[in-house]
């Protein structure tokens, strides 16, 4: 709620208040019918912190790998989908790729430690075997691996035809 201990908090409402004591009691007038950004609200308090146990890393990618693909994947191709992540843009810098999702907003910093306990299971233990990294456009139906795949396939284009 609003009654913080700390970082400005407001005061308990009286014992004998009715719907609850731990709120603003009046939160502006009737007029504008709206409630003003001042106005405390219940809502979050800073910036929280969570632990995502057990992910496993598949790569360890340098920013300037010649062949960031997988062993089955032939072309020579940046990790960066076409177009760029969405939110994100262009991998720029070494970069993790990690198996499942992780929390925050895409740009969040991660912080990554050892386990705590041995990791003794069969999928702990598997060797990871990267075959195929996909880099179509994560816009839309991506189609297309490359830009020099996509050339290739639709052929000569209205905007790349000198008039």
């Amino acid at each position: 709620g609003i009654n913080a201990e700390y970082m400005g908090g407001t005061t308990r409402l009286p014992r004998k208040t009715h719907k609850g004591l731990r709120k603003v009691a009046c939160i502006g007038a009737w007029h504008p019918a709206r409630v003003s950004y001042s106005v405390a609200r219940a809502g979050q308090n800073g910036y929280h912190h969570r632990t995502e146990i057990n992910k496993k890393i598949y790569k360890i990618g340098k920013r300037l790998d010649e062949k960031p693909q997988g062993d089955q994947d032939l072309t020579d191709k940046p990790i960066t989908p076409m177009g760029g992540f969405p939110r994100y843009g262009i991998v720029k810098n070494d970069y993790l790729v990690i198996k499942g999702t992780l929390p925050g907003p895409t740009k969040r910093p991660l912080t990554l430690r050892k386990p705590m306990a041995p990791q003794n299971t069969t999928m702990h233990k598997e060797k990871i075997d990267l075959k195929f990294i996909d880099t179509s456009s994560k816009f839309g139906h991506g189609r297309y691996q490359t830009v020099e795949e996509k050339a290739k396939f639709l052929g000569p284009t209205k905007r790349n035809v000198a008039h």
